[in-house]
């Protein structure tokens, strides 16, 4: 991994969780003692509308959860991936094949998920790329700023 490649400044951190109000969580798991779970509901207490994605699962913490992507009826900002790194480049591809009005302004993945051909394509569609970062202790951070 290349150190800072898919790490924005703290200043572009801010900026992002500022902007960025909806969020897709792929990879949403179900379980309340999962990191996807706990990082979910975090957010949602901070104000944030979240859309679980899950192919296996109907709703999650009362919130309708969506088999891919393109199921969620509403635009989001942020895809934030709970997947295996291999997955990123299909995540990417998924996201890719939305109308364009549809597609994230952020692409953000997890602690240990990396995979810098999908971050440079995602960076080449003009997204904001985070990438081996926890959503909740970077908010957490930021939000003490």
């Amino acid at each position: 991994m290349v150190e800072g490649l898919f790490s924005p400044t703290d200043a572009q951190l801010c900026e992002i969780f500022r902007d960025c109000r909806h969020i897709a969580v792929v990879g949403h798991s179900p379980k309340p003692e999962r990191p996807s779970y706990q990082v979910a509901s975090y957010m949602a207490r901070q104000g944030y509308i979240i859309y679980p994605v899950h192919p296996a699962v109907s709703t999650i913490a009362g919130r309708p959860c969506y088999r891919r992507l393109a199921d969620i009826p509403a635009p989001v900002d942020m895809v934030n991936v709970f997947r295996r790194s291999e997955a990123l480049p299909g995540i990417v591809e998924e996201i890719l094949a939305l109308p364009a009005r549809s597609q994230p302004r952020c692409l953000w993945t997890q602690l240990h998920i990396y995979h810098r051909e999908a971050g440079e394509s995602a960076q080449a569609q003009g997204w904001q790329v985070v990438m081996n970062r926890c959503l909740m202790v970077e908010h957490r951070r930021c939000s003490r700023s």
